[in-house]
């Protein structure tokens, strides 16, 4: 086997003939070896057994579905801090690693390579769960030397994605957050955030609680292909609807756009969210870190052919002739004249849909370790004790 060298790991081109093909119900079209690894595999067509994946894929053959293996892990603390110049929180929680959700475009795709496994099939399938998550988290809320700030949920892998059905781990963190008093923001596809309503809507009703629903395109085939195991545009749509009924302040990520594919749909997406109750809005642009590139335009090849070289030629544009360069595409000064065009047409619908309104921020003041856990009572429970030993 060839050896890799992990510190200056380049991805493969995708093929210039036929791209593998993703899975049915899978993002991905293949699973190449993590960065880190000292050794690297490919599948190769040897004539056995019909062929190698890649070749059944690609000659119209179905393949069995993958099935999701879930890896239980326990970690030593949940609040992960972060200083990225690039995003507007400090503290997250992931209650899993990889996403079941499968989407093609997903930054945080190489972050299973710390996990001695592939940016690809293995980050949708080969999932690892928190469970502990709720009750580390009330032992970091409880330390005397913390002090509160938002903590963003969904930032990098999905919280609510469809492991979470049987995990609930999500809901249990909730109902930390809850019992203190907590402030709490939420990114997701998912329309299960519906079932935590009565977990969110009293939080929404203290000011500590809100969310949005993220929303890349309106076009049922693309979001399939694209995104497939996350909730259809419809079911995202009924999301902010429901959500938005509830009490839930609720906003709409528009995102990721990607030059020559989807942006066109930014103004309509924001539009319908607004009708349905959305009060706030945000968007991005696609980035392709380390094997994400290789990943996106595999399936580019295997979606849209006609179109592939012309949406690449566009994405290296805003990356500054590369395929991901955050100075240019995530910096102050964005500087490709197609992502300021975007940027201008986010203002403007943003305006229009009346998303520009100040909204206020999420309540820190009311913060408090309750009772049960640090087994002291208020000045008025104990007055409340004392006068009923009288």
């Amino acid at each position: 086997m060839a050896r890799a060298a992990p510190l200056s790991f380049r991805p493969p081109r995708p093929s210039e003939d036929r791209p593998p093909a993703p899975r049915k119900g899978r993002g991905a079209g293949s699973n190449q070896s993590g960065r880190y690894e000292l050794e690297k595999r490919e599948p190769i067509d040897d004539g056995w057994d019909g062929g190698a994946q890649t070749s059944s894929v690609n000659d119209g053959e179905e393949l069995p579905p993958l099935r999701t293996d879930v890896t239980i892990e326990k970690p030593r603390k949940i609040i992960t801090s972060n200083t990225s110049p690039y995003v507007d929180f400090d503290r997250s929680i992931n209650p899993y690693r990889g996403c079941e959700h499968g989407c093609i475009y997903c930054f945080a795709r190489p972050a299973h390579a710390y996990m001695g496994l592939s940016a690809g099939l293995d980050f949708e399938t080969r999932l690892f769960a928190k469970p502990t998550a709720p009750k580390l988290l009330e032992k970091e809320l409880s330390n005397k030397n913390y002090k509160p700030q938002i903590v963003a949920m969904g930032t990098n892998t999905d919280p609510y994605q469809p492991i979470e059905r049987k995990f609930q781990i999500m809901r249990s963190v909730l109902s930390t957050f809850s019992r203190f008093n907590h402030p709490v923001s939420i990114v997701t596809k998912a329309h299960l955030i519906t079932r935590d309503i009565d977990i969110l809507a009293p939080m929404a009703a203290k000011n500590l609680a809100r969310a949005m629903v993220s929303i890349t395109t309106l076009d049922n085939a693309l979001a399939r292909s694209m995104e497939p195991r996350a909730a259809s545009p419809s079911k995202r749509l009924d999301t902010i609807r429901k959500l938005a009924d509830a009490g839930i302040s609720v906003g709409v990520m528009t995102g990721p756009m990607i030059p020559g594919l989807n942006d066109h749909e930014m103004e309509t997406i924001m539009e319908k969210s607004a009708d349905l109750g959305a009060t706030f809005s945000a968007y991005t642009i696609l980035r392709l870190p380390l094997e994400v590139s290789h990943l996106f335009q595999e399936w580019l090849e295997a979606f849209a052919p006609a179109r592939a070289n012309r949406i690449m030629r566009h994405i290296r544009d805003i990356n500054g002739g590369k395929e991901y360069d955050p100075h240019w595409s995530r910096g102050r000064e964005i500087k490709s004249p197609y992502a300021q065009l975007i940027g201008q047409r986010y203002r403007a619908a943003r305006s229009r849909f009346g998303f520009d309104r100040e909204k206020p921020p999420l309540d820190l003041s009311q913060f408090r370790v309750p009772s049960e856990v640090s087994g002291q009572m208020s000045l008025f429970e104990q007055d409340r004790v004392h006068k009923r030993g009288k």
